[in-house]
């Protein structure tokens, strides 16, 4: 640990997490083929998100977009946003070698040794040993399935994480 004294931090992905994509969400409902998908956003799910102790930040290739389209639709406010660099030969033969996900040793270093937690569908122990060995500061690499999107027990877990950082 650190001592860092701020509010950790919270990288939020959109598809699957927030953006739920298994079987039978995949029934639309009637709309614009633009927006449809939009209507499986839980306004519940930013609420809760909103009152964690936390500093959350969107992790998700919709960027920017993610506070356009997504944060009005479940109550957030504006949020910073991770802008993913173009990787580099090595690292990209590095991630594929260890089975590392696209986007960890990006938020490895966005959160600069701060506390963080990360909600993304694609995590896996891979992307758990690497922060492990990379981050000085704590970490929670929060796995939920794409098919159900983030729970109420995810939420608990997330809320208890976060409060005993």
């Amino acid at each position: 640990m650190t001592g860092y004294q701020g509010r950790p931090l919270l990288f939020l992905d959109v598809d699957g997490p927030l953006l739920p994509f298994g079987e039978g969400l995949q029934r639309q409902p009637s709309g614009s083929g633009q927006t449809n998908h939009l209507a499986r956003l839980d306004p519940q799910v930013g609420l809760r998100l909103a009152a964690l102790p936390c500093d959350l930040v969107w992790a998700t290739t919709w960027e920017d977009q993610a506070n356009v389209e997504i944060a009005p639709r479940i109550g957030l406010p504006r949020l910073p946003v991770v802008n993913w660099p173009e990787p580099s030969d090595e690292d990209e033969r590095q991630d594929q070698w260890f089975g590392l996900c696209w986007k960890t040793r990006t938020l490895v270093a966005w959160a600069n040794q701060r506390p963080f937690a990360w909600v993304d569908d694609e995590i896996t122990d891979a992307d758990r040993d690497w922060v492990s060995a990379h981050h000085r500061g704590r970490a929670l690499l929060h796995h939920v399935p794409s098919a159900q999107g983030l729970t109420n027990d995810d939420l608990i877990a997330l809320d208890r994480w976060l409060r005993a950082v």
